[in-house]
């Protein structure tokens, strides 16, 4: 049986929204943000949605032996974000295979200027043999019924 870390602060959603600053690590010399950055970016907002939810991904592996693998990203790079900016990153659960999940997620500046868009296909795998997995049953139900 899935167990979740603790109770979701929020109630659960399909839609989420996490803010982060942009530090000079994440900049070139220019100050402008390296690409890679942005898929920090998301990758650390998809986290947080399973926070949300009430998941850890380290308890998931512990617990569950299971992982979650990026397999696919569709990228656009809209404008560049600069050096101090907060930055909205908007994670959407578009659908919810067996052992995957296909997410829409997009960065946002403080103006509401689209600045990245990107459609992240993430994988299920068992963490001992990195191989696919269902997804748990009573994770895909919660899935299937967050609004």
């Amino acid at each position: 049986m899935l167990k979740k870390k603790n109770k979701p602060a929020l109630p659960a959603s399909r839609e989420f929204i996490w803010s982060v600053r942009v530090y000079y690590e994440d900049t070139d010399a220019g100050g402008v943000v390296y690409h890679t950055s942005y898929l920090r970016f998301m990758e650390r907002a998809r986290t947080e949605w399973l926070r949300q939810l009430g998941y850890s991904q380290s308890e998931l592996r512990d617990s569950e032996g299971l992982l979650f693998a990026v397999t696919r990203i569709t990228i656009n790079y809209r404008k560049a974000a600069r050096i101090d900016a907060i930055l909205e990153i908007r994670n959407t659960l578009l659908s919810l295979g067996a052992a995957s999940l296909l997410f829409r997620q997009e960065i946002l500046n403080q103006e509401q200027d689209l600045l990245c868009d990107a459609e992240v296909s993430i994988a299920c795998l068992n963490a001992a043999d990195m191989k696919p997995r269902r997804l748990p049953n009573s994770f895909r139900m919660e899935l299937n019924h967050v609004n």
